[in-house]
């Protein structure tokens, strides 16, 4: 399989909230739910058309959902916002009222990787470990100076990498 773009935003969002002090259940709650965010912000939050059947509205794969009916609340990464919900003491990022679990993370995100995703995750926390806590904490500057200008050359690096861990 080949990572793309949304496994990019996830993995560097994931990291960086790890290095600001996240437990890494909650960083990869909280990377995917941005992840998540992005891409439907691309798409308008309408939703995007499938692009194999011009027309058509998009058909998204069955997955089990976990819906929530806790109170959802609101977290801020620096200044950008994210909502949750407290399980057992620990924060799920949530999109609409779809808990986003650990598991789901390594299903949308670390099965992409294969063999090679502990290796892709180091150069994520490098990455942001080499990023000023500035940048960090801003959710404009993270997307344009760390997100956006390697999005591309990360997507086909680790696409090499995890066809060479096969």
């Amino acid at each position: 399989m080949t990572v793309g773009r949304f496994q990019v935003m996830a993995l560097l969002q994931a990291a960086r909230a790890r290095v600001l002090g996240y437990p890494l259940d909650e960083a990869e709650s909280f990377g995917l739910n941005r992840a998540i965010f992005y891409a439907a912000a691309k798409r308008g939050f309408t939703g995007g058309k499938d692009k194999n059947h011009p027309g058509e509205p998009r058909r998204l794969k069955e997955t089990p959902v976990k819906k929530t009916n806790k109170t959802i609340q609101q977290d801020t990464l620096g200044n950008e916002v994210a909502y949750y919900v407290e399980i057992d003491g620990k924060k799920r990022y949530v999109m609409g009222e779809e808990i986003l679990e650990p598991d789901d993370f390594g299903w949308q995100v670390e099965q992409r990787f294969g063999q090679a995703f502990p290796e892709a995750w180091q150069q994520a926390v490098q990455i942001i470990e080499q990023t000023d806590k500035a940048t960090l904490a801003s959710q404009r500057r993270f997307y344009e100076e760390v997100y956006k200008p390697r999005r591309d050359e990360l997507a086909k690096a680790w696409s090499e990498l995890s066809q060479q861990a096969r």
